[in-house]
């Protein structure tokens, strides 16, 4: 399992640190788990899950894949939480805002587009 925190944390992109901050945990727990030095708890195994969305299997086992296969309206929620979280100015809240904003037929222009950029990269 330690390697797989590491990866997991690796692949989230966060230094010990912020994966630690990120759990509510201290730095040492990480650094502990992943020495191997220390078992995480099911508790903290599940905050693992919860927080980072990770497939429990997997990071029991190594079975299946890290991350469990995300529905629109998941994907959506998620979205919606890291807009939250960012500046208001940000490149990705003022694209919202102007998709939201869109007129139907502008929305069937922007289809339009989609559907020949997808063309052209096959």
């Amino acid at each position: 399992m330690k390697d797989r925190i590491k990866k997991l944390r690796k692949e989230l992109g966060l230094t010990q640190q912020e994966f630690a901050d990120k759990l509510g945990v201290a730095r040492n727990n990480i650094a502990g788990y992943e020495a191997g030095n220390r078992n995480p708890s099911d508790a903290a195994i599940s905050l693992i899950c919860t927080k980072c969305n990770v497939n429990e299997s997997w990071l029991r086992t190594g079975e299946g894949n890290i991350f469990p296969p995300i529905d629109r309206q998941t994907e959506i929620a998620r979205l919606t939480k890291q807009l939250l979280n960012e500046d208001e100015d940000s490149f990705k809240n003022r694209l919202i805002s102007v998709l939201a904003n869109l007129s139907e037929d502008q929305w069937s222009l922007l289809a339009e587009i989609a559907e020949k950029l997808t063309k052209e990269k096959d």
